[in-house]
């Protein structure tokens, strides 16, 4: 059984470690845990593990956020994988920093990357686990603050959370959605 997390951000040093690109930070987190590495492929950077008995295709689309839908739809098309089991990684400015929520469909919340993807793949009905980043931001600026990089503060906070998402990952491939809610809504 396969299937194809997906973590939400930009490429390039520009965006490395900012706020945006908390799903590139969860599958990093989760491929050094795993002992993998990401290559260069169609779309983004992919690697691949295996979780007990599940097979996962991790990915980080090249595509950047607001185009995430393409490398989506390409990598479950060529892994055949359904869109029960995506899971898309993502920022929320609506949570608190590092708090997890994870949830089997919804809007998309006026987040661009989930907007494309909902357009690609023909769906707002596939799994989803929200990572807080905060929204500690004067109005008018929420892109300024979405593409900074966490403080040193902040990091100290999103560390052990990094691998409460990947713990959650793992529970959601091993014991279903509705499991790694209950367990990892309210940490």
């Amino acid at each position: 059984m396969k299937y194809l997390i997906v973590g939400l951000g930009n490429i390039g040093e520009e965006y490395r470690g900012t706020r945006h690109n908390i799903g590139f930070m969860i599958l990093d987190a989760m491929a050094m845990a795993s002992n993998i590495s990401f290559t260069t492929q169609r779309y983004g950077d992919v690697a691949t593990c295996r979780v007990k008995n599940k097979q996962l295709v991790l990915l980080k689309p090249s595509t950047y956020m607001n185009l995430s839908g393409e490398a989506v739809r390409y990598w479950a098309q060529k892994e055949k994988i359904p869109v029960d089991h995506i899971l898309i990684l993502v920022d929320d400015l609506a949570l608190p920093l590092g708090a997890i929520r994870m949830k089997g469909s919804g809007s998309d919340a006026g987040h661009n990357g989930l907007k494309n993807i909902a357009a690609m793949i023909g769906t707002q009905g596939y799994p989803r686990l929200r990572f807080g980043i905060g929204n500690d931001f004067p109005r008018g600026a929420q892109v300024n603050y979405v593409l900074s990089r966490f403080s040193a503060e902040e990091l100290e906070v999103i560390k052990p959370r990094l691998d409460l998402a990947v713990d959650a990952i793992k529970t959601y491939v091993l014991a279903g959605l509705q499991k790694a809610m209950c367990d990892y809504n309210n940490k």
